[in-house]
C-alpha cells in the first residue's frame, strides 16, 4: 500500500517509512509528536536525502522543523523504494548517475550502507563501500572478541576487520550494540583500544556511533560506593578525643588512608605526622613488604619525602644521596674554564694568572673542560636538556606583559594555586605575580622570576605526592574519582605545562608508561610489572606470571575469578603460555584502560600553550625533563651557566670564583653549589627552559657579595687573596639564606 502524503495517519507510524516496528537499535528511537500528529524514526529522518537540520537542537524534531519534514514527506511520496516497490522511498544513493531510492529499513535489509557523519551519505547495495583484504592476510575463522562466537574472515555485510589490529574480525551486529553503549568517548578497538582510527573505519561502514557519553556513565550514582572514601582510624592506640570516626579536614585530626591499600587509616597526629604530605602505610602492607624485603628501602624514601616535607619553608636542597662528594684530597677530574669570561683591556685567555695565596694548586683555563669525556648515557640526556631548553624559549614567545596575580599560601599551595588557575583572570599567556599571603617578609606582590620558581617547585612537589599519581618514584596516573568528578587531572596537566613555559621547574616524577601514553597514545603502550603500584594486583599477576603448569594457572585463575572478570579479562586458558596474553591484558587494564579518563583529561592539560604539541613532536628531548630529576649541580654546571665580565686587572678575582666552585663542590666548604644558585637567582635549580635574564659575574669595588635576583647577577668584591675571597662568600650567603629561612 501506498504511504499517504500527509500527517493524517496513525501516530504509531513512522511518517517517512511506513512501518510500526519501535527498535532503537535498529532504526533509532522511534518518538510521536502528538502536537504534530507526527511519529519518526530517528534514523529514518537523518538519513533522508531531501532534508537538513536548519533549526536549533530544541526546535522541532531534534533540530528539523517541521516545515522541513511535511515538505520530505511530500518529496517522497513521489518516489518508489526499489526494494519493497512501495511509495515513500526519501533516501537516494549517492553514487552519481544511480537512481535506486529506497525505505530505510529496506536499505539495511539489502545491506546498503549508511554513513552517520558529515552529510550523511548512504550508498545502495551495488556501489556500497567494501573493505579490503591483503593477500597475505590469514583466512579462516576467529572469536568476534564482543561475543566471542566465530567469526569467518570474509569481506562480508555481516562481518567488519578492525583497521588497526590485524586478526580482530567482529559482528556488525556486536560493533553496533558496543557503539550504542559506550558512545562516542569510549567506543574502540577492544583489542589495541585504538580510537580514531577505529572510528573513523567504522563510522565509513555505516556504525552509528551517539553523540553521548557511555551508557553506564549516564546511570544515576552508578558508582556512587567508589566515591566512599575510608574513614577511620586503626591504629592500636587513637588519640583523638572524638572518636576514631572523626574527621577534621586541613587539621591534625584529619584521616590519612595508607597509601597502598587505601582500607586503613590514621589520624595524623595518632602517627605522629605532621603533614598530610607524608606517606603512611597500614601493618598489612608493612608486613607484606617486609616479607618481600623491599620495606627498608620503601621507608627510607618515607623518611626522606616526609623530611623534605617538614622543611617546606627551607629553601635550602641536600645533595641527593647517590652523589656523594669528592674528599678534600680527591685528584681534581677536570680543570675548570668558563667559557663566556668577557675580557677587556685585550687581556688574553692564554696568559699566566695569579694563584691564589694558599696550599692550594689552581688549574689554569684550559679548554679541557668543554671536552669532557661524558659517558654514553649522560652526554645524549644533557643534548636533549639543552634541546627543550630552546623548544621551551619558543613557547614563550607567547607569554604578554599582561599579568595575573594569584595569592598563594605555601602551607596550603594545591587548594589556592587551583583558586588562582581557577579564576576568571587567569591566562597562560599572562606574566604570572606570585603573592605569598602567609609569608610577613615578602611583598605582596612579586613578578620576580625567583617567586615563580620558588610557588611552581612547591607546587610540582605537592602533585608527587597527591592522590593523582600513584607509584614510588617512577609515578602512573591513579584513578581518584573525586579527583575526576572535579576535573583536577585537566588542572594538573594545565600546571605542569605553564610551569615549564613560565621558568618553573619540570616535574620528573613521570614513568616511561605515562610519558609514552601521552605523546604516542595509550593504545601504543605496552604497560609493564613495574607499573603496578597496587600490591594485591602485582601479586595477583605475579602468580599467573610465574605459573609452572597448567592446573596451578588455572587454580591461580579460579581464585581470582572475581578481579579478572571485573577487569574483563577473564578468557579460556588451555596452555600453559596462555598465561603471557592474560598478563597483558591485566598490565593493560590496570594501567591504561582503568585511567583512560582521567589520562585524556591529563593530556587536555598539557596541550596548554602547545606543550603537548611539542613533546609530540620532540618525544627524546621531553622526556629528559619529564621522566628524569634534574642533575646534581656541579662546579662546570655553575661556570657554565654564568657569563663574568672580567678585565685585565680582575681576572685573579675570576680565578678565585672558579677555584670557590671546585673548593664546595668537593666538600671543603660550609654551603652547597645549589647554596650558591640561590643567593643569586632565588632558585636552588636550573629551570628547564634557563634563566632569564641570563646570569652574569662582575667584579666591583665592593666589600661582600651581593646577589642581584632581579637581574640574575653576582656581584663579587675584588681582593688580594683566595682566602679573603672565599670567608666573604661564605659568611654572606650563609648569613643570608639562614634570614631568609627564619
Amino acid at each position: 500500500m501506498s504511504k499517504p502524503n500527509n500527517f493524517d495517519i496513525p501516530s504509531t507510524v513512522c511518517v517517512l517509512c511506513g512501518r510500526t516496528d519501535d527498535c532503537p537499535e535498529k532504526y533509532g528511537d522511534k518518538k510521536t509528536y502528538v502536537e504534530y500528529n507526527l511519529t519518526v524514526h530517528y534514523y529514518c529522518l537523518l538519513m533522508s536525502s531531501g532534508i537538513w537540520q536548519r533549526g536549533e537542537e530544541d526546535e522541532g524534531v531534534d533540530g528539523f522543523l517541521i516545515t522541513d519534514i511535511r515538505k520530505e514527506v511530500n518529496r517522497a511520496a513521489k518516489l518508489k523504494c526499489n526494494i519493497c516497490k512501495k511509495k515513500g522511498a526519501s533516501i537516494g544513493c549517492v553514487t552519481p548517475k544511480c537512481k535506486r531510492s529506497y525505505h530505510f529499513p529496506c536499505g539495511i535489509q539489502r545491506e546498503c550502507i549508511f554513513q552517520f557523519m558529515e552529510d550523511f551519505r548512504s550508498y545502495c547495495w551495488a556501489h556500497k563501500p567494501v573493505q579490503t583484504l591483503m593477500d597475505k592476510e590469514p583466512r579462516g575463522a576467529s572469536q568476534c572478541t564482543i561475543c566471542l562466537d566465530l567469526v569467518e574472515h570474509l569481506p562480508a555485510y555481516t562481518v567488519l576487520k578492525s583497521p588497526c589490529c590485524k586478526n580482530a574480525w567482529f559482528h556488525r551486529e556486536c560493533l553496533q550494540y558496543q557503539a550504542l553503549s559506550a558512545g562516542i568517548f569510549f567506543f574502540r578497538c577492544t583489542v589495541c583500544n585504538n580510537k580514531d582510527k577505529f572510528q573513523k573505519e567504522m563510522l565509513r561502514m555505516g556504525i552509528y556511533i551517539p553523540e553521548r557519553d557511555a551508557s553506564w556513565e549516564l546511570e544515576e550514582n552508578a558508582y556512587q560506593e567508589l566515591l566512599q572514601c575510608y574513614q577511620h582510624c586503626d591504629v592500636r592506640r587513637c588519640l583523638c578525643k572524638e572518636g576514631r570516626n572523626y574527621n577534621e579536614p586541613d587539621s591534625k585530626w584529619e584521616i590519612k588512608r595508607c597509601q597502598y591499600c587505601g582500607s586503613r587509616g590514621t589520624h595524623l597526629a595518632c602517627s605522629c605526622m605532621k603533614s598530610w604530605e607524608e606517606n603512611w602505610e597500614c601493618m598489612e602492607c608493612r608486613s607484606i613488604f617486609a616479607k618481600s624485603g623491599k620495606y627498608s628501602k620503601q621507608k627510607k624514601r618515607s623518611w626522606a619525602t616526609s623530611e623534605k616535607t617538614n622543611g617546606t619553608n627551607c629553601l635550602l636542597e641536600g645533595p641527593p644521596p647517590k652523589s656523594p662528594r669528592q674528599s678534600s684530597g680527591s685528584q681534581r677530574n677536570f680543570l675548570l674554564q668558563s667559557p663566556k669570561i668577557l675580557y677587556q683591556n685585550n687581556f688574553s685567555p692564554c696568559s699566566h694568572p695569579e694563584y691564589p695565596a694558599s696550599n692550594r694548586v689552581m688549574m689554569p683555563l684550559s679548554p679541557l673542560m668543554s671536552n669532557r669525556n661524558w659517558s654514553p648515557r649522560q652526554k645524549p640526556l644533557k643534548e636533549r636538556r639543552r634541546e627543550v631548553h630552546n623548544i621551551l624559549k619558543e613557547l614563550k614567545v607567547q607569554v604578554n606583559p599582561k599579568t595575573t596575580r594569584l595569592n598563594i599560601n605555601t602551607e596550603n599551595i594545591w587548594e589556592s594555586a587551583l583558586k588562582g588557575f581557577r579564576q576568571r583572570s587567569f591566562s597562560p599567556t599572562n606574566t604570572i605575580e606570585i603573592s605569598f599571603t602567609n609569608c610577613k617578609n615578602r611583598s605582596k606582590t612579586d613578578t620576580s622570576a625567583a617567586s615563580r620558581h620558588q610557588f611552581f617547585k612547591l607546587l610540582m612537589h605537592h602533585l608527587q605526592n597527591s592522590s593523582l599519581f600513584e607509584g614510588s618514584s617512577a609515578k602512573n596516573l591513579s584513578l581518584d574519582f573525586q579527583a575526576v568528578k572535579e576535573n583536577l587531572y585537566f588542572e594538573a596537566g594545565k600546571m605542569i605545562a605553564v610551569s615549564l613555559v613560565h621558568g618553573g621547574p619540570s616535574p620528573g616524577f613521570f614513568s616511561k608508561t605515562l610519558f609514552d601514553c601521552l605523546v604516542y597514545g595509550p593504545e601504543n603502550v605496552k604497560p609493564a610489572l613495574e607499573d603496578v603500584a597496587d600490591v594485591d594486583v602485582a601479586q595477583t599477576i605475579k602468580r599467573i606470571k610465574y605459573a609452572n603448569s597448567l592446573s596451578s594457572l588455572q587454580s591461580t585463575i579460579h581464585d581470582c575469578y572475581e578481579f579478572l572478570a571485573a577487569a574483563g579479562c577473564l578468557r579460556p586458558v588451555s596452555a600453559l603460555c596462555d598465561k603471557n596474553i592474560l598478563v597483558n591484558d591485566i598490565l593493560i587494564h590496570h594501567v591504561i584502560k582503568r585511567v583512560i579518563s582521567p589520562l585524556e583529561s591529563f593530556r587536555q592539560g598539557l596541550k596548554t600553550l602547545g606543550v603537548l604539541e611539542k613533546m609530540q613532536m620532540h618525544p627524546d628531548a621531553f622526556s629528559s625533563i619529564l621522566c628524569h630529576k634534574p642533575e646534581r649541580l656541579s662546579a662546570e654546571t655553575i661556570c657554565d651557566l654564568f657569563t663574568i665580565h672580567s678585565s685585565v686587572h680582575e681576572n685573579k678575582g675570576a680565578n678565585f670564583w672558579m677555584g670557590y666552585l671546585q673548593d664546595v663542590e668537593s666538600g671543603e666548604s660550609a654551603v652547597t653549589l645549589e647554596d650558591i644558585l640561590l643567593f643569586i637567582t632565588g632558585s636552588s635549580s636550573i629551570p628547564s627552559i634557563g634563566f632569564d635574564p641570563e646570569p652574569t659575574i662582575r667584579f666591583l669595588r665592593i666589600k661582600y657579595p651581593i646577589g642581584n635576583r632581579l637581574l640574575n647577577c653576582l656581584e663579587l668584591p675584588i681582593t688580594k687573596t683566595y682566602k679573603q675571597f672565599k670567608n666573604k662568600m661564605e659568611l654572606t650567603i650563609r648569613n643570608t639564606l639562614r634570614a631568609e629561612r627564619e
